[in-house]
């Protein structure tokens, strides 16, 4: 197969790659759509120190199934899947009280912090355990479920937030993870939100989708402005 290689630190070759070779209870999925992390631009620079090279990045993805292990059961060649970005164990304490990014030995796509090693999406091909596959349903394209795992972060973040109807909300910061923050908190019903940035595209991309105010001034500027907004809720 064809693989976008970290080969070293800031150098990314496109190349031939071996494929992946699939365990009993994991499918072969050929990669239609991949994201590009924030954490992926930090391993390919190396100031992660989580991305050791040779590495095969690339955690956000959807594909089609080609293969399925003997031990896979209710997946099947020609199924529509993206899958979450941690490989955990199922059979510990903290998988068992729904602590499943705390399992023991647990690994991340496209990660190798020097102890171990699993290459990722930005690839062809992937192989994934079949407990952590998710159907795609009809309508919703590669591209929009290769997104699934930072809107989950983003679903995830509000709600843990203490939040009541017609709150108000700042979200500092407009990136990706930002950016679907505030379309989340807009459908949670929050009455007011702030988005604050320091680049004036992100920022009225978080206009267009759902923010009533921005921000990109001065830290000094920045708490004025918040505050004079949460006076007048």
């Amino acid at each position: 197969m064809k693989a976008l290689v970290l080969e070293e630190y800031n150098n990314l070759v496109y190349r031939d790659f071996p494929d992946p070779v699939l365990a009993d209870d994991e499918v072969m999925v050929q990669v239609k759509a991949v994201g590009i992390c924030g954490s992926d631009v930090h391993g390919m620079d190396g100031s992660s120190g989580r991305r050791v090279p040779p590495l095969v990045m690339g955690h956000e993805a959807a594909g089609i199934i080609t293969k399925a292990g003997p031990d896979v059961v209710g997946w099947k060649a020609g199924d529509r899947v993206t899958f979450d970005s941690t490989i955990y164990k199922l059979d510990d304490w903290y998988t068992r009280k729904g602590f499943y990014n705390l399992s023991d030995d647990r690994m991340v796509l496209g990660v190798s912090p020097g102890d171990w090693k699993r290459h990722g999406a930005f690839a062809e091909l992937v192989n994934i355990p079949q407990h952590i596959l998710y159907k795609i349903p009809d309508g919703v394209s590669f591209t929009q479920a290769s997104m699934v795992e930072p809107v989950a972060v983003a679903a995830h973040a509000v709600e843990l937030t203490p939040l009541s109807w017609n709150d108000t909300a700042v979200v500092v910061g407009s990136g990706m993870i930002g950016l679907f923050v505030i379309q989340v908190l807009r459908a949670r019903g929050c009455g007011k939100i702030i988005a604050i940035d320091l680049e004036d595209d992100k920022l009225q991309l978080a206009k267009d989708l759902g923010a009533d105010h921005i921000l990109n001034p001065s830290v000094q500027e920045v708490k004025k402005e918040v505050l004079a907004l949460t006076e007048n809720r």
